[in-house]
């Protein structure tokens, strides 16, 4: 990765790459020359990644231990990579239940090594008494650890990244408020690390020696508050100093609520993350450098990690997000055959519009819908819904676009998931949003006998209960302003080759 000397590939299993660590880890494995299979629940999430076509992709779910034997047959190391954070009250049990089996299937097909990422654990705090979060993932770390599978536990604390949930939580919170009533625990010491030497201690373990079994803290240079973090991020973006102001009643759950309404990290996930900074998280120790050495510069400052991800930002290089992964309760069925759908009623909404302009013109406003170009009608109504879907502890549309100009299958678009994209022809939106059903967004790009373009558009909702159907029926009145008012802008948009930022949608 940094340009020394590589030692002979070995055969790598990735769990995880459709997650935030994982789509990374994949194409660093490639670069440095090992041979990489990835094993997902929905392969076709990953069929748009860069580097698609040079990794093995594999159906199967990490509870299943027949799909984990076959995908763990001819492995030399495995990344385990995945965990069930906020899926449930009983995500201990999943993560316990996943990696066990994980780490039975490994041994008996003779994998060579487990590398897993878990969380750094604040030495002077009992594991029963750590935050569910912090205590599942040390469980799982010593799963892998009693295996008899030569394992790699790094723990690491806060991740600072483009698009990490960490880096997204620091990133709004230090923007949005110019002064902040904050927890008690932006006075907790933390040591963060810069996703690149993650992904570097990551890489470098597939070579460890065989007798190497144990956990490895991995962090930066420095050892930090959480308000130093937010102080720090405000200078490295141009911002004024912040003004912080302690509020020891401030709980790890009302702070998810807080971080849920002004971050685009929904409840789920935000308060995990929030019980955790209740903990001093520093390293204990520097072992890793024995076995993947730092070099020169490395690991990178806080400062500098920042430095890189506003960076990436900035240019809209955003590889992989915390939201790449689907979202902790959220629908993830797949689309209804249509029409001869026997599953129960499909409600939809179809309109269709000649475009005065090229197909190719049409796609790329199609492509190029949400995060900041909007919906292209009555914006107040698409903010009030993301308001509401926040409200309840959905996703709401905060989360925007991973890319500006381009999509790929898996993406998170606002509270819709890309579930399915042929480019210059169709975008399949599947809604995560809070609702009474479940909830499909269509865009179609036609071409009529003369060359022009055609607009299709088609939402589609599978109502649950009766309350399902009159969620719907109360919406119907408003359809022709928001689906009518989003067709004919998109169409317009196309003709005057403009943004949505530069259209002032004009309800009918």
């Amino acid at each position: 990765m940094d340009g020394e000397d590589r030692a002979p590939g070995v055969h790598c299993l990735v769990t995880g790459a459709t997650g935030y660590i994982g789509g990374r880890l994949v194409p660093e494995l490639l670069e440095a020359g090992h041979r990489v299979r990835c094993l997902a629940r929905t392969p076709e999430k990953l069929r748009d990644y860069p580097w698609a076509g040079e990794a093995e992709v594999v159906r199967g779910d990490v509870t299943d231990a027949e799909s984990v034997r076959s995908s763990l047959r001819g492995i030399d190391v495995a990344y385990y990579l995945v965990h069930a954070l906020g899926s449930g009250p009983d995500f201990e049990e999943t993560d316990r239940r996943a990696a066990r089996v994980f780490a039975e299937q490994a041994r008996a097909v003779g994998v060579r090594r487990i590398v897993y990422l878990g969380g750094l654990t604040p030495e002077d705090v009992p594991v029963d008494r750590l935050s569910p979060h912090l205590r599942s993932r040390a469980e799982v770390g010593d799963v892998f650890l009693g295996s008899g599978v030569p394992t790699t536990a790094l723990r690491a604390a806060v991740i600072i990244g483009s698009g990490s949930a960490s880096f997204e939580m620091l990133r709004y919170l230090t923007e949005r408020l110019p002064v902040m009533l904050t927890p008690s625990w932006v006075s907790t010491r933390i040591q963060p690390v810069a996703v690149r030497d993650v992904l570097r201690y990551l890489v470098g373990s597939a070579h460890m020696p065989e007798d190497v079994n144990r956990t490895f803290d991995i962090g930066g240079p420095d050892v930090v508050t959480y308000r130093d973090m937010m102080q720090e991020y405000a200078r490295v973006a141009g911002l004024p100093h912040r003004l912080i102001v302690p509020v020891p009643m401030l709980t790890p759950r009302l702070s998810s609520h807080w971080i849920g309404l002004v971050t685009p990290v929904p409840r789920a996930i935000a308060r995990p993350l929030a019980e955790s900074l209740r903990y001093e998280v520093v390293c204990r120790e520097h072992d890793i450098d024995r076995y993947v050495p730092d070099g020169p510069g490395r690991p990178f400052s806080f400062r500098e990690a920042l430095s890189l991800a506003l960076q990436r930002v900035r240019e809209a290089k955003v590889t992989t997000r915390w939201s790449s992964a689907s979202v902790p309760g959220v629908p993830s069925d797949p689309l209804p055959t249509d029409p001869d759908w026997a599953g129960g009623s499909l409600y939809t909404d179809v309109r269709e519009r000649e475009v005065d302009a090229s197909p190719e013109a049409l796609w790329r406003v199609v492509e190029g819908i949400g995060g900041d170009h909007g919906w292209y009608s009555f914006p107040l109504a698409w903010a009030v819904r993301g308001w509401l879907d926040r409200l309840f502890g959905g996703v709401g549309l905060r989360r925007g676009r991973r890319d500006a100009e381009r999509l790929r299958v898996g993406d998170s678009l606002d509270f819709w998931r890309v579930e399915e994209i042929e480019p210059g022809r169709l975008l399949r939106l599947r809604a995560e949003m809070r609702l009474p059903g479940l909830a499909w967004l269509e865009l179609y790009v036609e071409r009529d006998g003369n060359g022009r373009a055609r607009y299709r558009q088609r939402a589609l909702f599978h109502p649950h209960g009766l309350l399902g159907h009159a969620y719907w029926w109360s919406i119907s009145p408003f359809h022709a302003l928001l689906f009518g008012g989003m067709a004919r802008n998109i169409a317009l948009a196309a003709a005057k080759g403009t943004t949505p930022a530069e259209l002032r949608p004009a309800p009918r």
